[in-house]
């Protein structure tokens, strides 16, 4: 019994199927893509630790560039002297994680939320951190045996470094050798140690990993529920981090919804599978619950303080976004109304995006005949960075796994690393030249006009992103492609 849509594509030739199959890397090259002779080709285990090692390289690179910004000398209370406040700056080493171990209570060895709030100004106070309770927990443990900014950056560097090691890990199994775009990618130099982004990064990948490749002996040969449910486990996981995986449970329901790969991974089930669908929405929103209820039974005001914190937050010369540039000059922070505009029209507009995204994915899935669950998700990604209001410079590497996993044109990734770089380089640079220097307005010297070229250059390319990625094709094959027919 076929359970695939009327009027979709026939199904591509399997191996064993008794049909010739094309190589990958000559479709690749058929249908105009970034394809690459043995791009999602499968790397033997030296080739993985090649590639891990590469990985490494990059990471020592990444503390290497933020160590820069530690010492030679320490106040009383653990911070970098002299002048740190110019150095990070000035020569560009600035990280969030060297920063904060001052104002945050780090330095002070609180446990997170616990016993936290906001003060009448809206800073958080009593342990209470801006990130989801995960990462409040990591940043907690990464201080324990810190006593200065330097040592918390050593040891926050040695926790989240097997995080971007794994990830490289993951991608190569799925996608082979270009997962050098993420193994030694620039983005990996400059934000690897610039926040607490590796372990979330992580989570999402290992969800589109075990969906598509299983585990253990078995691997796909799993149950498609089976591998979706520990998918938005991870995903749950993943919100508890840094919130935006939590997006990609709506596309990964749609394709259990439908079936998985070919419509054809739900045997016996002549119609959708709501059923499914509505589990992986209760596994992935009870394991995002169930990971915050500790911290909020223990401290309900310092766990609801670090969402009120990033609601209450404005669009102002450090978020990056569109809102604060598009709108200026009426965006100041001073101007309530406008920025109340946004919180509203923020949200608004990224909730609309992710419905496109599903709408366009859900007409490619009656063409084809399966639901393009990790195309769907970076569209989705793209809306996410495209609208919100904050636009942090070490978001990229939420999407160099897509450029990893989706087969688009070199051109996009190319052009969108040149933005980040001009972004990452020219924001700092810019925050010297406006608190120490002679060059601080937005028609001065390179470094402001740098960063114009980041923001509206990663702008203009999430849009164009959003529409690739929307009909490209994943790099690698899935373990188990069996339609029944």
């Amino acid at each position: 019994m076929s359970t695939v849509p009327a009027g979709a594509a026939a199904p591509e030739s399997r191996p064993g199927s008794g049909e010739d199959e094309v190589p990958e890397e000559v479709g690749a090259a058929a249908d105009g893509s970034a394809g690459r002779p043995g791009a999602g080709a499968r790397l033997t285990s030296f080739g993985l630790i090649v590639l891990t090692v590469l990985c490494g390289i990059t990471l020592v690179l990444g503390f290497v560039n933020k160590d820069r910004c530690t010492g030679p000398r320490f106040d009383e209370y653990g911070r970098s002297q002299p002048d740190f406040d110019k150095r990070r700056y000035q020569d560009v080493c600035y990280s969030d994680i060297q920063t904060l171990w001052i104002g945050r209570d780090i330095d002070r060895h609180v446990f997170p939320y616990v016993h936290g709030s906001l003060t009448e100004d809206g800073q958080p106070i009593g342990g209470v951190v801006e990130y989801p309770v995960l990462t409040g927990v990591f940043i907690w443990a990464s201080a324990i045996f810190a006593s200065t900014d330097a040592d918390f950056l050593l040891y926050s560097a040695l926790l989240l470094a097997p995080f971007g090691l794994a990830t490289a890990w993951l991608l190569g199994r799925m996608s082979g050798w270009r997962a050098l775009l993420w193994a030694i990618s620039p983005p990996l130099v400059l934000y690897a140690f610039h926040n607490w982004e590796l372990p979330v990064v992580l989570c999402a990948t290992a969800a589109f990993y075990v969906v598509h490749r299983g585990w253990g002996r078995r691997g796909a040969d799993r149950p498609l529920l089976t591998r979706a449910t520990v998918a938005a486990v991870l995903l749950g996981l993943g919100f508890a981090f840094k919130v935006y995986p939590a997006i990609f449970v709506l596309p990964l329901m749609l394709y259990v919804l439908t079936g998985g790969r070919g419509g054809a991974e739900s045997p016996g089930r002549a119609g959708p599978d709501w059923k499914g669908a509505l589990r992986i929405a209760g596994v992935a929103l009870g394991t995002a619950v169930a990971v915050n209820i500790p911290f909020m039974v223990a401290g309900f005001e310092g766990w609801r303080a670090s969402f009120t914190f990033q609601l209450l937050r404005k669009a102002d010369i450090t978020t990056n976004s569109i809102w604060f540039w598009g709108l200026r000059p009426d965006s100041n922070p001073d101007n309530a109304p406008v920025q109340e505009l946004i919180g509203v029209l923020s949200p608004l507009l990224m909730m609309i995006s992710f419905v496109v995204a599903c709408g366009i994915g859900w007409m490619r899935y009656q063409r084809e005949g399966t639901y393009p669950w990790l195309p769907v998700s970076a569209a989705m990604l793209c809306g996410f960075l495209l609208l919100h209001k904050v636009h942090s410079p070490q978001y990229t590497l939420w999407l160099i796994p897509m450029f990893v996993l989706l087969r688009i044109r070199w051109g996009w990734i190319l052009a969108y690393l040149v933005a980040d770089l001009a972004m990452g380089i020219g924001i700092f640079r810019w925050y010297y030249e406006i608190f120490y220097g002679e060059h601080g307005d937005i028609f001065d010297g390179f470094s402001a006009q740098a960063v114009m070229i980041g923001v509206w250059g990663r702008a203009a390319l999430l849009v164009g992103l959003f529409c690739a990625f929307l009909t490209a094709r994943e790099t690698f094959r899935d373990d188990r492609e069996r339609l029944t027919v």
